[in-house]
């Protein structure tokens, strides 16, 4: 076990808070007679106000009380710990050794100094001189194991390995066997290439408790680590005999498989421990998503983790977290409906807002308005100071061309939105103004875009779709093209953004611009490029008197679903309708 390094704080707390300081009980008071009541009056008053500092974390001003205390009583050694410590705490490792050296020569029986000075050794390296300092703790403590423990392990990593063994045999005399000792010697013996050894530990591990499945797993995973694969297979094999349907043996040999190249068996023994219902949900759902990350692809992850997800499911149907992940996994299955019910499910057994917005995030991406309007106003009664759900419901309406209580809504989440959250404020303006903009309200889409961008000035988004509405406007094209080279050099390459810009240039008439900007868009989208994109082109191409290449882009823009209620008439005079 670790030694206790940070109960000293709270001594120093309780110097803080008691009427009389213990130092000044033991040290100043054999130390100082009557006649010199005002100078240590005057050094208790700088020591508790360097205590005060520190605790208030005014690191510089306790440091400075430390330092005026240490010039006029120097024999004191409280102060000088707590210097080394800020210095520590600062990274001066340097002054915290020094400091700490001073401490301990002025009171060699604190063990708090030791310790503290033996962690810093450690951390700086010098594994070797910390071992020696935690072996005298342990001679003057020779009741406190953990010292023997430090040693060993400070041994260890300066690679003295005997010394290191020697002080673990120690302490597992003083405090008998036990699985943290065993498992340090375990440790020691691989770090001196003794394989059998270090396995010889766990066996003991084993021994004492056989029926405990983890120990085989250890053991199996320590000839499988050291490229031992076939005594690995022996462990596994004894273990099912001894322990039939351990779910740690059963993941453990689904590992060794997996190491080994046996996808078949991996997915089987791995499939029957994460169904293993030996082990509770929490359980069940980790050994899941180690499962799932070690699959190669999405479609081999759908294929193999759907199955048993299910049946997770089964086994917990009222479990909340169970059925999120179901949910989840069902969404990204495609399985959108079922996703629904999983979700549904799982807020039955426990309200969350994470799975709120899952549920409507399900809706919003099919665009489905009535469902979420009809389940936002179910989370706005379970949460109604909620940002979220206000936030979905104005969605909602947007999507239903219901401008009007799509506002409502957003001014409700505004209100809740906090006020020091800028960006997120930012963003509900910046979707007010969209709204507004659809509803052809442009002078109060045009207010909230300037909210939205003295809120979050680098909302690229605000900027790239202010710009876009007032260039289809063509109103402050020069301010329109400002915003669009801002949203463009905070995100560099975005497809939409490009295409503000290069349809900016096109009402300015620089349709060159306009072209290069437009078609670096389309191939950046490549198969997802849409119908204005199409539109767009076609439009900068019959401005550049290339007829042939504007009819093409328009019917690509009309197979894609364009709104445009011209186009038609674009395709069969070859004409530009604006």
């Amino acid at each position: 076990m670790k030694l206790p390094f940070l109960i000293y704080p709270l001594v120093v707390f309780y110097l803080f808070t008691t009427a009389v300081p213990a130092f000044a009980q033991k040290e100043i008071g054999a130390s100082y007679d009557a006649t010199r009541d005002g100078m240590k009056a005057k050094t208790d008053s700088l020591y508790f106000e360097a205590l005060k500092a520190e605790i208030k974390k005014d690191e510089p001003l306790a440091l400075s009380l430390f330092e005026q205390f240490t010039t006029l009583r120097p024999e004191v050694s409280d102060p000088w710990y707590e210097m080394a410590v800020l210095n520590y705490n600062n990274r001066k490792t340097d002054l915290a050794i020094e400091y700490l050296k001073k401490a301990i020569a002025l009171n060699k029986d604190n063990k708090w100094y030791k310790e503290k000075y033996a962690l810093i050794l450690a951390e700086t390296g010098d594994y070797l001189q910390a071992a020696s300092i935690t072996d005298d703790l342990s001679k003057a403590e020779p009741n406190d194991p953990g010292y023997l423990t430090q040693a060993a392990e400070y041994y260890e990593k300066a690679k003295n390995y005997k010394e290191a063994l020697k002080f673990l045999n120690k302490a597992i005399m003083a405090v008998g066997p036990s699985e943290e000792l065993t498992e340090l010697k375990e440790h020691v013996y691989l770090n001196m290439d003794s394989l059998e050894r270090a396995a010889d530990m766990i066996r003991e591990l084993v021994a004492r408790e056989p029926k405990n499945g983890k120990y085989y797993k250890d053991l199996g995973d320590l000839y499988d680590n050291n490229k031992e694969p076939g005594k690995a297979a022996q462990v596994y094999e004894q273990a099912e005999k001894i322990i039939p349907g351990d779910p740690y043996i059963q993941g453990g040999r689904a590992e060794h498989f997996l190491r080994i190249g046996d996808t078949a068996n991996y997915v089987l023994y791995d499939t029957r421990a994460i169904l293993n219902n030996e082990q509770d949900a929490d359980e069940q759902l980790e050994a899941f998503e180690s499962f799932i990350q070690s699959m190669p692809n999405d479609s081999v992850v759908r294929a193999t983790g759907l199955p048993i997800c299910r049946q997770l499911a089964a086994q917990h149907p009222a479990d909340p977290q169970v059925m999120w992940i179901f949910g989840d996994f069902l969404d990204n299955c495609g399985k959108r409906d079922s996703a629904v019910w999983a979700y549904n499910r799982s807020l039955q057994a426990k309200s969350s807002v994470e799975v709120w917005r899952k549920l409507l995030e399900n809706f919003w991406e099919r665009q489905m308005s009535d469902s979420l309007i009809k389940n936002s106003e179910r989370y706005i009664r379970m949460y109604p100071n909620s940002v979220d759900p206000q936030f979905f419901n104005a969605q909602g309406h947007y999507l239903k061309k219901e401008y009007d209580k799509a506002i409502k809504s957003i001014n409700r989440a505004i209100d809740n939105q906090p006020e020091n959250d800028k960006p997120a404020l930012a963003s509900l303006y910046s979707f007010m103004a969209e709204v507004y903009h659809s509803n052809k309200q442009d002078e109060f889409s045009d207010k909230a875009f300037d909210k939205a961008i003295v809120l979050d000035p680098d909302n690229a988004v605000a900027l790239n779709n202010y710009a876009y509405f007032l260039s289809e406007r063509a109103v402050r094209l020069d301010d329109a093209e400002k915003m669009s080279k801002k949203s463009l050099d905070l995100k560099p390459g975005e497809a939409n953004y490009l295409d503000t810009y290069g349809w900016i240039m096109y009402k300015k008439g620089d349709y060159e611009k306009a072209k290069v900007f437009v078609k670096r868009a389309i191939e950046l989208f490549g198969d997802r490029a849409d119908a204005p994109l199409f539109d767009h082109l076609g439009n900068i191409y019959y401005k550049l008197n290339n007829k042939d290449k504007a009819i093409i882009n328009w019917k690509l823009a009309k197979e894609k679903g364009t709104d445009d209620p011209e186009i038609d008439k674009k395709i069969s005079e070859g004409k530009l309708y604006e």
